[in-house]
């Protein structure tokens, strides 16, 4: 049983860095309609990023303050400048096969100008154990747990509680409709992309401690991202949680009683399973989108 706890505990930690990540394909579904398969790299470049300016001496807080406003201008405005303006009268595909091919030219771009080598990572909580009832619990785990779950239920109440927030989810419904009822339609875009780029920042400040910074880091992560995203249900931006924190405890269930060779699959099936019997996800509602 203290196995199974052990397993649940460290498996919660890795599925809510997966719906951190999950969170950025539903936010921009919600919100813009579009979907971004460079999910992944974009959390992969911040990493890099924070450690180029811890290279220079800024500490890691500063760090991770100067790569959110840098990730808001590449990441926000300029990939929606650059890459979703141009493709989107064209519809949802040009952008998912541009996006794609985003995400293969960020990591040959990573793997050329550092390496291919993994480079260490600092973590934001101190390397404090605590054992509760025989099961060995890290700061690291409990932190990553709770920041992560209070990113997502922020943003989960900033777009449905708020004037922005709704104006954003009206433009992702229909475009044609918020612009006649005033709502400033660029601008609620660019909104998107920008919160989008400071959750990707905030998931690689939690994620690269485990993962190490490596130009690949994204590749895998960015696959189980957007499974938790479907898995949850892809309007629900609690669904991500959840479907990251099923994949997370699954996934190390799986590693140990079954096989470590199995262990990336786990998300792949739970997709499977859920899209079977459930196509709108757990948490996920049936909508009839109007373009």
């Amino acid at each position: 049983m203290t196995d199974f706890l052990q397993l649940l505990f460290s498996g919660l930690a890795t599925g809510a860095i997966y719906g951190l990540a999950a969170l950025g394909f539903t936010l921009l579904w919600q919100a813009s309609g579009t979907i971004n398969f460079a999910q992944g790299e974009f959390v992969m470049l911040p990493a890099f990023m924070m450690l180029a300016f811890m290279s220079f001496g800024a500490p890691l807080v500063a760090s991770f303050v100067l790569s959110v406003g840098l990730a808001v201008l590449v990441l926000g405005w300029l990939f929606k400048r650059g890459i979703v303006d141009p493709l989107f009268k064209y519809g949802m595909m040009p952008i998912v096969v541009a996006t794609i091919g985003l995400s293969i030219s960020m990591r040959s771009v990573i793997r050329a100008g550092h390496s291919a080598e993994a480079s260490p990572f600092p973590s934001l909580f101190a390397d404090e154990l605590y054992n509760i009832a025989g099961v060995t619990i890290t700061l690291a785990d409990i932190g990553t747990f709770v920041l992560a779950l209070a990113l997502v239920f922020a943003t989960q109440a900033f777009m449905t509680k708020t004037v922005t927030g709704r104006a954003m989810q009206a433009v992702a419904q229909n475009t044609e409709s918020a612009s006649v009822l005033g709502i400033n339609v660029p601008r609620m875009i660019f909104y998107a992309f920008a919160i989008n780029a400071v959750l990707a920042v905030a998931a690689a400040l939690l994620v690269t401690p485990t993962y190490l910074a490596k130009f690949d880091m994204g590749e895998s992560l960015g696959n189980k991202a957007f499974f938790a995203a479907i898995i949850g249900g892809f309007n629900n931006s609690r669904g991500a949680l959840l479907g990251g924190l099923l994949v997370g405890v699954c996934e190390n269930l799986a590693a140990a009683y079954i096989s470590p060779a199995y262990k990336d699959a786990v998300a792949l099936v739970i997709f499977m399973v859920v899209i079977l019997f459930k196509p709108q996800g757990l948490l996920g509602k049936k909508e009839e989108r109007k373009v």
